[in-house]
């Protein structure tokens, strides 16, 4: 049990080091939490507020691993190199990508929902 809670604990760390040291972690965190209650004042079915949190958790889980990966590249190659710089490039990409495919998505998911727009 306590190298559970140990796993826990670093976790939250985690978490912690992101949301102090990333604004795009913060904007996206507090982005999908509006989202979130918007999907609840809405009442969404069950299933597309699944497709909702999987979204939301997608583009966080990506931010993540962009700053993990960006952090290794610079502890590997901490002078500027051609391929360091592709290589956070294509990072910032795959977030990029999740994240307009998560708005695109979304709105599709809550178009239904807004007054005054009829599907034809």
């Amino acid at each position: 049990m306590s190298r559970l809670l140990k796993s826990f604990r670093y976790a939250f760390l985690g978490l912690r080091q992101a949301w102090k040291t990333e604004q795009n972690f913060r904007l996206q965190t507090l982005a999908g939490a509006l989202v979130f209650l918007l999907a609840w004042y809405v009442h969404l079915s069950a299933l597309r507020l699944i497709v909702v949190v999987l979204l939301i958790t997608l583009v966080l889980v990506l931010e993540l691993l962009n700053t993990f990966f960006e952090r290794l590249v610079d502890l590997i190659s901490p002078r500027i190199h051609a391929y360091a710089a592709m290589l956070k490039d294509l990072l910032a990409a795959s977030v990029f990508v999740a994240s307009i495919g998560a708005v695109v998505a979304g709105i599709l998911i809550f178009l239904p929902y807004l007054p005054s727009v009829h599907w034809w």
